[in-house]
């Protein structure tokens, strides 16, 4: 029996597993969105802008652990989507993008919106930089079979997106149903790798047998479901524990073994813990430059330190810190395996009751610290105080995701967050406009929970036709708009090292603020709104929004405070050079020496 392509593309989608598919209508995936019409199990989510379509996509893969779909035009619809691909290209999300594509017999003949600069047919080379594979299908037999591919990569190994670019005439092609029946006899996963049995002794005997052993986290601790295996180690032998910005989430924020994320944004204590490890167990977590204080000598990590890395990607082991012990592996898996092997290998286990009392005195100073500034009734409003007000009455279930700016690196510095996977950060690309579309599709993925968007004027005017998606698809989630009437964060970067804020604050010609009034614009979508007016009405309001079980906007000014860093990032001695700084590194010893004097 034969089938257009399109329908077949659209039953494979709801035979595994697929409810959701993101995107844009356009003349070349016009069969496409018939099909959806005609199926009633997998439902396409129309939004305003590719984008938009490509981080909502991106949330429900982040709640959901499975690649999402997104489609789209081709030229200006791919490229459009391009910011959002590449934003989980960065932070590891699986996805999937079907792409139209001009019609396969016009390529070079310049068809509307062909790209085609260097080689015919080729917009699919685009996206070539940051998905892992992309594919152009060249007859429609093939679909299939490229199907299930970009399945199983986009979810194995380091998971990421990839893309398959469709001529508009194959979807319309009939083909024959019996080529997809393999495709409907894969099983659709593939099993994680496990660290072999005496690799792991080995790691459990170094972390017994060091002086001050260490355990840093990244993203795929919290992505591979390993929280209950990382804390049953780290009490087995009393290992602090340090992370980066994503691997937030990876154990609960108010464990007692829990240090603090690492680097530019950590704290002195919270660096000072890891760059003196003798040894340091690195799980799923790139190094990267803010959580490394971008590498200085001795500032976050230590050179000197004997680092056993394990990571999906083996290209990420060595690459920034010399590997004693590299491994290929699942980071559930691995914990799992090094546990066994301490309780083989120590079956008493280790104590520090000393550290332990260390770790709880810096954590009741750092919070006494912020006490006065984070329960100040001044307005507009400090960021400390929303942040504190939000976790008083947000579900510690819920689902947050931040944007760009105080919404995210404050939050992974003073944000407690108790429960695995309710904390999402764009951490690679670093995208504005990544929250507010993300909480869309976390709230298709996750219905029974409170979802919402921390994010910053500037973050949420990139794109807020997100409204607009939220009230056609009744999507109930809460935007919490932490305004400062500037890009704050790029603005007390230039202000602290040229003593202005040209081209980051918003202000009309004559210099008075300004923004759009985003209660109103809300409204003006038929969303609901408040503006708040003082500090006191800013929980209420916030309540009222969680419980309505709409799309609700807050829009809350607010100072436009610093985040409070004592690591070190390099781009301040590139605007404020050194004597002793040489093409990004400094020389040992003076690291700490010459960050405190620009930045104190």
């Amino acid at each position: 029996m034969k089938k257009k392509l399109a329908y077949q593309i659209v039953d494979y989608l709801e035979r595994i597993g697929v409810e959701h598919v993101f995107g844009l209508c356009g003349h070349t995936v016009i069969d496409m969105l018939n099909a959806f019409e005609k199926n009633k199990n997998v439902k396409f989510i129309s939004t305003r802008h590719e984008q938009i379509a490509a981080h909502a996509a991106d949330g429900y893969a982040r709640v959901k652990k499975k690649a999402s779909v997104v489609l789209t035009h081709l030229g200006p619809g791919l490229t459009n989507a391009t910011t959002g691909v590449a934003n989980a290209a960065l932070d590891s999300i699986p996805m999937v993008v079907i792409s139209g594509d001009v019609p396969s017999y016009y390529y070079g003949k310049h068809p509307h919106q062909e790209v085609n600069m260097h080689c015919d047919g080729s917009q699919y080379d685009i996206y070539k930089p940051f998905v892992k594979r992309a594919w152009r299908l060249d007859t429609p037999e093939l679909m299939p079979e490229i199907l299930n591919k970009a399945f199983r990569l986009a979810e194995s190994g380091r998971p990421g997106p990839v893309l398959i670019s469709v001529p508009m005439d194959m979807f319309a092609e009939e083909v024959d149903t019996s080529l997809f029946e393999r495709a409907y006899r894969d099983s659709h996963t593939t099993v994680k790798p496990a660290l072999p049995k005496d690799i792991a002794y080995e790691i459990a005997r170094m972390l017994i047998e060091a002086e001050k052993p260490l355990i840093h986290i990244g993203g795929q601790v919290v992505f591979s479901d390993a929280t209950e295996e990382l804390v049953d180690l780290v009490e087995f032998l009393d290992i602090p524990v340090t992370r980066s910005l994503m691997g937030q989430g990876g154990i609960p924020d108010n464990h007692p073994l829990h240090v603090g994320m690492t680097g530019f944004w950590g704290t002195d204590f919270v660096n000072g813990i890891s760059s003196s490890a003798d040894v340091v167990l690195a799980v799923g977590t790139r190094f990267a430059e803010a959580d490394s204080s971008s590498w200085y000598q001795g500032v976050t990590f230590n050179e000197e330190s004997k680092f056993i890395q394990i990571d999906l990607e083996p290209a990420e082991i060595g690459r920034n810190y010399p590997a004693t012990i590299g491994a290929v592996a699942d980071p559930k898996n691995a914990l799992a395996a090094i546990l066994e092997a301490a309780k083989e290998l120590k079956p008493e286990g280790i104590s520090r009751p000393d550290l332990r009392k260390k770790i709880e005195d810096y954590k009741k100073e750092f919070k006494e610290s912020n006490r006065a500034i984070s329960e100040d009734n001044r307005f507009p409003m400090t960021p400390q105080r929303i942040l504190k007000d939000v976790r008083e009455v947000f579900p510690e279930d819920g689902l947050i995701f931040t944007d760009v700016g105080w919404n995210k690196n404050g939050v992974g510095q003073q944000f407690e967050v108790t429960k695995p996977n309710t904390i999402f950060h764009p951490g690679g690309l670093a995208t504005m406009g990544f929250g507010p579309a993300a909480v869309l599709g976390a709230k298709l993925a996750a219905p029974d929970k409170k979802v919402i968007s921390l994010v910053g004027d500037g973050g949420f005017g990139t794109n807020p036709s997100v409204l607009a998606t939220a009230v056609e698809q009744n999507i109930p989630v809460v935007w919490v708009v932490m305004n400062n009437y500037a890009f704050g964060t790029i603005a007390g970067l230039e202000s602290s090292h040229y003593e202005h804020t040209f081209g980051t604050e918003f202000t009309t010609p004559d210099g008075k603020r300004y923004n759009p009034e985003w209660a109103e614009v809300a409204k003006a979508y038929g969303v609901k709104a408040k503006k708040i007016t003082s500090a006191d009405e800013f929980i209420a309001a916030f309540k009222e929004a969680l419980d309505s079980n709409e799309p609700y906007l807050i829009d809350v000014p607010m100072e436009n405070i610093p985040v409070p860093t004592d690591g070190i990032w390099n781009i301040n001695d590139i605007f404020t050079p050194k004597d002793n700084v040489k093409k990004g590194r400094l020389l040992h010893g003076e690291a700490e020496k010459s960050y405190h004097a620009h930045t104190k």
